[in-house]
């Protein structure tokens, strides 16, 4: 399953800061229909994203209602992407 989309890069503090992109709300009720057959528990999703020329792997977070995808420091420094930038996102989710 391929999904693409469109969002702005912010920000969790906790005990170490993350950045993430969130899914769409329609994205997410897709991807949540095969999230069952992909799933290695908690509700994560491992995918394969890119993010202009630089493709990783990573999981999907499940977090109030939708999923949100993690971006990993190496991908931000190599696409220059700062907090509150929009990005455009692709992954792959392998059923």
């Amino acid at each position: 399953m391929d999904v693409r989309w469109k969002g702005r890069v912010w920000e969790w503090r906790g005990p170490a800061p993350y950045h993430f992109v969130s899914v769409k709300a329609v994205d997410a009720e897709r991807i949540r229909d095969v999230a069952s057959a992909v799933t290695y528990g908690w509700g994560m999703i491992p995918v394969e994203a890119r993010i202009g020329a630089t493709t990783f792997t990573t999981s999907l977070w499940p977090k109030d209602g939708v999923y949100v995808l993690p971006l990993k420091d190496v991908v931000r420094r190599a696409e220059r992407i700062d907090l509150g930038d929009e990005v455009d996102v692709r992954i792959h989710i392998d059923l």
